[in-house]
């Protein structure tokens, strides 16, 4: 009997996510599942669509976002991913995770990034996961549980020093009850104040739960400047010892960099450290493919050689967009005091080498995530731009490396680092999150000054089977989307 099924797409240029060669092909859908790839001209379809060539590939995976909040806002709030094909995010990234604390007042930089206090009202991971099967986006969820989160919760919000033994086996037990609940492992930011007191043996000790129960763990590393070196060497010790017995944990290095100008050219020295370390132990990172990051503004991080862009500020909404040297000048202040007088605000800051960032890139470790903050009133291009700009000016315009790695850097590596079955790539039986796309036109509109302009060349986006997007319309009410929950999650 001839196969009948609710999608073809006919005649599509196949890159499956495996970075395997591209080939022409049918694809057929039914249900939220891939059921054939092949010559299908003996099949039919409910519905079916002619690629005439064009590139059809696994649904993006965005290996870093901080889209905690926006989840919730059910299948309208994410037009800046489902835009650039993107079918899962990964979530609770930087030590920050919308559960498992509630707040009675604004939290401190940066876990503000998510929001007021209005949105930390989420005691567990169980409540997070229910929240997102009644109102579910138009993507994929996969969560981490933020180290900060716990800390808040933990230490009663007095989280500017080391916790005490007490206050570890009360994170231990709530990132075991994350676990348990979902969450797919457990994530630091080092970085940060709320963070920064925490020294390598709480981590470890914290992390050890994730030896027990089974989950990743992923970093906004110490030091992304002068003591990056350091920075991965605490990274991997982390994953060695509270691996224990049971094998080093998988790490996951976000958004990797070497900051600062004095550091320019130091990604030879710190991916050449990974390889050396890797070769004992799992360890991946994710990138963006911009040389300026965004988080917070910290203005004791203030450097007179680095460029800041306001993205957000609570006392002065109207400078969002504006460099800050020329609003320091119009209010007749130092930039130290404008910063000051600004908090709580955001930033954008460029801070990074351009060769940095593709030698990043083309490696083999790498995966791409946007690091987009989606509550910023004038938000990094990242947000709206990042995998279109990997596939239009990375691929096609620079040749960094071929269409088929950066696929799967987006997809295939994802899936595998992140533990998601059926995922990320094209085959029968594999989920039906798939992307459309012209590669001649696919790029990036997304700049600094319009940081919300929508890509193009994304002609149409499915997540488990559902349309949710269409190059020229506006993104779908399909709620598509579904909380993963924990791959890795041991039997009790």
């Amino acid at each position: 009997m001839a196969l009948r099924c609710d999608l073809i797409v006919r005649d599509a240029t196949v890159l499956d996510g495996t970075g395997a060669p591209r080939y022409r092909a049918d694809v057929a859908v039914e249900g939220d599942r891939l059921v054939a790839v092949g010559d299908l001209g003996g099949a039919s379809g409910a519905r079916e669509i002619e690629a005439k060539g064009m590139a059809l590939a696994p649904g993006f995976i965005d290996a870093h976002t901080h889209d905690d909040r926006a989840v919730l806002c059910g299948p309208n709030c994410l037009h800046c991913k489902s835009s650039q094909g993107v079918t899962t995010v990964v979530v609770g990234n930087c030590g920050i995770s919308l559960a498992p604390t509630r707040m009675g007042k604004r939290p401190p930089p940066p876990l503000d990034l998510l929001g007021d206090e209005s949105w930390w009202t989420l005691g567990g991971f169980g409540e997070y996961a229910e929240a997102l099967a009644k109102n579910p986006p138009a993507v994929n969820t996969f969560a981490f549980c933020g180290h900060m989160a716990l800390r808040m919760d933990a230490m009663e919000g007095d989280v500017y020093r080391p916790a005490r033994d007490h206050e570890i086996a009360r994170m231990q037990d709530r990132l075991r009850a994350a676990l348990r609940e979902g969450a797919g492992g457990f994530s630091t930011g080092l970085y940060y104040p709320p963070n920064a007191q925490a020294p390598t043996e709480e981590v470890i000790a914290v992390a050890e739960v994730l030896a027990e129960e089974g989950g990743l763990y992923a970093t906004h590393m110490r030091d992304e400047a002068d003591g990056v070196l350091d920075s991965i060497r605490e990274t991997l010790r982390t994953g060695r010892e509270a691996g224990g017995g049971k094998g080093a944990l998988e790490v996951v290095i976000s958004h990797h960099k070497c900051s600062m100008a004095e550091n320019f050219g130091r990604s030879r020295e710190t991916l050449a450290l990974m390889d050396s370390l890797g070769q004992d132990q799992p360890v991946a990172f994710d990138v963006y493919p911009y040389p300026a990051g965004s988080t917070v503004l910290m203005p004791d991080k203030l450097r007179q050689d680095v460029k800041v862009l306001i993205t957000w500020s609570v006392p002065h909404p109207e400078v969002a967009g504006r460099d800050l040297d020329d609003i320091a000048h119009e209010w007749g202040m130092t930039r130290r005091a404008a910063a000051d007088r600004l908090l709580p605000a955001g930033a954008i800051s460029f801070m990074m080498d351009e060769a940095d960032v593709q030698r990043i890139m083309a490696h083999p470790r790498s995966m791409i995530g946007s690091d987009g903050i989606p509550h910023d009133e004038k938000p990094h291009p990242r947000l709206w731009g990042t995998f279109p700009r990997v596939l239009g000016r990375y691929v096609r315009d620079i040749g960094l490396f071929s269409l088929e790695t950066a696929i799967h850097k987006m997809t295939g590596r994802c899936a595998q680092v992140f533990g998601l079955p059926d995922r990320g790539v094209i085959r029968p039986g594999a989920f039906a999150d798939l992307v459309l796309f012209d590669p001649a036109r696919v790029r990036d509109h997304a700049t600094y000054a319009n940081p919300t302009a929508i890509s193009e060349g994304i002609l149409t986006v499915w997540c488990n089977g559902i349309e949710t997007y269409r190059e020229g319309n506006e993104a779908t009410t399909a709620a598509a989307g579904r909380f993963l929950g924990n791959p890795r999650l041991k039997a009790a």
